[in-house]
């Protein structure tokens, strides 16, 4: 699923369901992990081993020892040296995708339960323009949870904005235009466009002002994607 929204030298690897959880859960830590769990419930041990093993299994595919990964400053994942990547996690499923840094500045992933938001969180996350968008999109195309996709498009670009500034980005520092593909199709699926109301991080001797992404729904999740290119 998420490696449908990622350019080819991106590696993703997943765990769906039960029978993901089971191929990955019982995968040893590191110590330095371990160290980090010592207090943690069942479900959050669970998350954190699944991400991480699948974080190693791409970094078996880029052919990049095993290792562990930590949180690093604002909790974003530490990799070995020369990569970059993402992880996410939700009720049900886990991803990793990684990549050589020579070949994408940063990425970033999220998946969520394709459901609405709780009450009221639309209005902490959307600007004004978003949710004049948002409405539109909920009158063509009701299937979609719009703004449980937005959240999550505001997420992946937050993910893949942070390696590159070391800064906080907030909600209201990107305005996400999202735009469904046409044409016939059983899973919805589309770009998005997050247009930086900040300064955007100097990449390639060029200050960015937008970031591209995709996104998806299937088997019940909604997911989405953004790489930041070099040039």
């Amino acid at each position: 699923m998420i490696g449908g929204l990622l350019p080819g030298p991106v590696v993703a690897v997943e765990a769906f369901g039960e029978d993901g959880e089971s191929e990955f859960a019982d995968m040893p830590l590191f110590p330095q992990e371990e160290a980090l769990l010592t207090r943690a419930v069942d479900k959050r041990r669970r998350e954190f081993t699944v991400v991480r093993a699948c974080a190693r299994r791409a970094m078996e595919k880029l052919g990049v020892p095993p290792q562990p990964v930590l949180p690093g400053e604002r909790g974003a994942p530490q990799w070995p040296a020369g990569l970059t990547g993402s992880m996410t996690h939700c009720d049900g499923y886990g991803a990793a995708a990684l990549v050589r840094a020579d070949d994408l500045a940063s990425l970033g992933i999220d998946a969520e339960p394709h459901a609405p938001l709780p009450d009221g969180v639309l209005a902490t996350v959307a600007l004004p323009a978003e949710a004049a968008r948002h409405a539109r999109l909920v009158r063509e195309r009701p299937e979609v949870h719009w703004d449980r996709l937005l959240f999550s498009a505001k997420e992946s670009v937050y993910k893949a904005w942070f390696p590159l500034t070391r800064q906080w980005l907030d909600f209201s520092e990107a305005d996400i235009d999202l735009t469904a593909a046409a044409g016939p199709g059983a899973d919805p699926q589309g770009t998005f466009r997050a247009r930086l109301l900040v300064p955007g991080p100097l990449v390639g001797g060029r200050r960015l002002g937008h970031f591209e992404g995709r996104w998806t729904v299937r088997r019940g999740l909604v997911a989405t994607a953004v790489t930041v290119r070099h040039g």
